[in-house]
């Protein structure tokens, strides 16, 4: 009975924790930042508050790693991470279910995902020394020796298959991979998984892709909580020990995205109450040094919801959509601008023109200074909500390490946003984008 009343305490706590927020009161926000002995770059947010500590960490094995012929493997070898760890010297091995289990009796939680750009494992866990002990511990056990179980890998591949099947009745899976094919062309950036794609991946494969992506010389290493210093440094060595032994081979270099020498506009057919429409081009790299003014300025055009000038010129005037957006998505290399929005097939074409002309005409003149202002107003107050959590923090500083941003760019970025200007804006949208050259994809509209 003191054991069940024990676990159920500490998940308890952790409830608490997932749902608590990081005061950020402080005037600035301490990022400690050194390379670990085994070449790990470190980066380290002391929070003493809430007795948790989280963990993220990011190697440059993400999507753009995968051949073309395999694409999905990064995805893949994330996913089958969680499929057990195998035995280790007076250690048993255990399954899934069991490994499961292990984390469910420390309240707290480990896995991996894979993006675009980063392959990341993330641990969440709460700071009672022997608690911490315990998770850190598991998860250096479960980064070291994965069980890559034939059988998980076998259902897991008919699971994704089935949902890809699936997928393929939906308009919105067309239109996303027509875009991504006409706007990446041949970058890495616009490989598409398949049937075919994940029939190609074995477990030899994901075994040769963690090994050569994993590895302790290129880890960079984020930690948000309640520790110190010399705590986070014993982490990361901790961490980094089982992953020595992959070696440091070089990776080869990924060329960039290339800008579209021309306009692509495609209409797929497709028997659907709504059409889909998606509008865009190559975009920038997160270290573009004109984030801020497309941001700010993106806000306004797309992003800012029903006070954008999409939606007032694409819903509220002519009623031609629910909703429509625009962002940048930028990465290591030239993320996708994108419009989208659905409507009416009779009205898609009406909604593609409107839409041009919106983006045709922001670039040539850039926002009003009401629009500006108000869109400072409410990026600036809105910013404590960006960093209001253990989490978020910690995606903003791994941000910062990944792109190569300054430490202080949290403590800086309501001065940067203030900062500013149409003419900012009216100069970095003219260079970026060309509404003449963009690739427009339609799926659903009629003839």
């Amino acid at each position: 009975m003191k054991a069940v009343l024990k676990h159920a305490l500490r998940c308890a706590a952790l409830m608490l924790v997932l749902a608590g927020s990081l005061s950020t009161a402080q005037a600035a926000i301490p990022i400690e930042h050194w390379t670990h002995a085994s070449g790990a770059r470190v980066y380290l947010v002391s929070s003493p508050s809430i007795p948790m500590l989280d963990v993220q960490l990011d190697f440059d094995g993400g999507s753009r790693r995968d051949p073309a012929s395999q694409a999905g493997l990064a995805s893949s070898t994330a996913g089958l991470l969680s499929g057990g760890v195998a035995a280790q010297p007076g250690l048993a091995a255990l399954d899934e279910n069991q490994l499961s289990e292990a984390w469910v009796d420390l309240g707290a939680q480990f896995g991996a995902q894979a993006g675009t750009d980063r392959f990341t494992l993330s641990l969440r866990t709460l700071t009672e020394p022997d608690l911490l002990q315990r998770a850190v511990a598991l998860a250096a056990r479960q980064m070291a020796a994965p069980a890559w179980p034939q059988a998980v890998w076998q259902r897991d591949r008919e699971r994704v298959l089935a949902a890809l099947k699936e997928a393929e009745n939906r308009p919105g899976t067309q239109a996303g991979r027509a875009f991504a094919r006409a706007v990446y062309g041949n970058h890495p950036y616009g490989f598409q998984p398949d049937g075919g794609t994940f029939n190609a991946i074995g477990v030899a494969d994901m075994q040769a892709f963690y090994r050569r992506h994993v590895v302790a010389c290129r880890a960079q290493v984020t930690l948000v909580g309640a520790i110190d210093r010399a705590q986070a440094d014993a982490i990361v060595g901790q961490f980094m020990a089982p992953l020595k032994s992959h070696g440091c081979a070089a990776l080869p270099a990924v060329p960039e995205v290339r800008t579209l020498d021309r306009a692509v506009d495609e209409r797929l057919p497709f028997a659907a109450a709504q059409a889909q429409v998606l509008i865009g081009q190559p975009g920038i790299a997160r270290n573009d040094p004109d984030f801020f003014p497309l941001f700010v300025g993106n806000y306004i055009l797309g992003g800012g919801g029903f006070v954008s000038r999409l939606t007032t010129e694409v819903r509220e005037k002519r009623g031609l959509s629910y909703s429509v957006y625009s962002y940048f998505s930028p990465g290591r290399h030239a993320g996708a601008f994108q419009i989208g929005l659905t409507t009416r097939p009779d009205q898609a074409a009406q909604a593609v023109d409107v839409s041009r002309t919106v983006v045709k005409q922001f670039v040539e003149q850039g926002p009003t200074e009401d629009e500006l202002n108000a869109a400072k107003a409410f990026l600036v107050n809105g910013f404590s909500l960006r960093i209001d959590s253990n989490r978020k923090l910690l995606d903003n500083v791994a941000n910062i390490g990944w792109n190569g941003l300054p430490l202080d760019y949290l403590d800086t970025w309501t001065q940067q946003i203030e900062r500013v200007s149409v003419a900012d804006i009216r100069r970095s949208f003219a260079r970026v984008l060309q509404p003449d050259r963009m690739v427009t994809v339609v799926v659903g509209a009629q003839p």
